[in-house]
């Protein structure tokens, strides 16, 4: 059950950073968007472009974050991390909002139990692909809690993870059963000069391979980095 608001209000999480932009991925791409960055994320992407949010963050009480979202005017709220669910807690600010009547969007990766999200909540649920060197953490029941707001994701890194991906779309019918389905090109890594991790993929080929086979899904591209420049925090 969950505990009255002036109760959920005085608990903390551990914030990497909040700040309010436009939304750089998923059907809301585009919207202006305040975010909640949480500290922590069990997984190890290859591809992961927020390594920083892995450990660094400050101690926040629910009651400081909805300020922080009420100031901003902000109607369309996302959770992402790292791995938004990974602290317990943020079911609860997730409840909250969702009560006071804003839109949350909740990016995860998948490998966390998505059920006890409020019903009003749109999980964008992200399938690690065999390209992620996580794909063994996909937690599968969690398409059995799909609902017709939700979205899926997939970061495709090579042909083996589009055809993985593609598999899967069909075996699960997720497009069917979702808002979208989401594909994503993976963004190359780089430190100064340096690859690292995952080279990235051409959205030109992925738009090919889409078209070719007619895929029911949306590319997308992230915003934000061409908005900003990529390694730019707080956008």
């Amino acid at each position: 059950m969950v505990e009255a608001d002036d109760a959920i209000l005085s608990q903390t999480l551990r914030v990497n950073e909040l700040f309010f932009s436009i939304q750089g991925e998923s059907t809301w791409a585009g919207c202006p968007c305040f975010f909640v960055r949480l500290t922590g994320c069990p997984l190890r992407c290859h591809y992961c472009d927020t390594e920083y949010a892995f450990r660094e963050g400050n101690s926040r009480t629910i009651g400081e974050i909805v300020e922080a979202i009420e100031k901003s005017g902000a109607r369309l709220i996302e959770l992402t991390g790292g791995e938004p669910l990974a602290q317990k807690r943020a079911f609860d600010l997730i409840h909250l909002l969702c009560e006071r009547g804003l839109t949350v969007l909740i990016e995860t990766s998948g490998s966390i139990d998505i059920t006890a999200c409020h019903a009003q909540a749109i999980r964008i649920l992200d399938l690690k692909t065999p390209g992620s060197g996580e794909c063994a953490r996909n937690l599968w029941s969690n398409i059995a809690d799909l609902r017709p707001r939700d979205e899926v994701k997939f970061v495709i890194t090579d042909r083996t993870d589009y055809e993985w991906a593609r598999d899967i779309i069909c075996a699960h019918q997720l497009a069917e059963r979702t808002a979208a389905v989401l594909m994503s090109p993976a963004f190359p890594q780089k430190k100064g000069l340096e690859i690292l991790g995952c080279p990235g993929l051409d959205p030109r080929t992925l738009a090919e391979w889409i078209l070719a086979d007619n895929l029911p899904v949306r590319q997308q591209t992230q915003l934000h980095k061409l908005i900003w420049d990529p390694g730019t925090r707080g956008v």
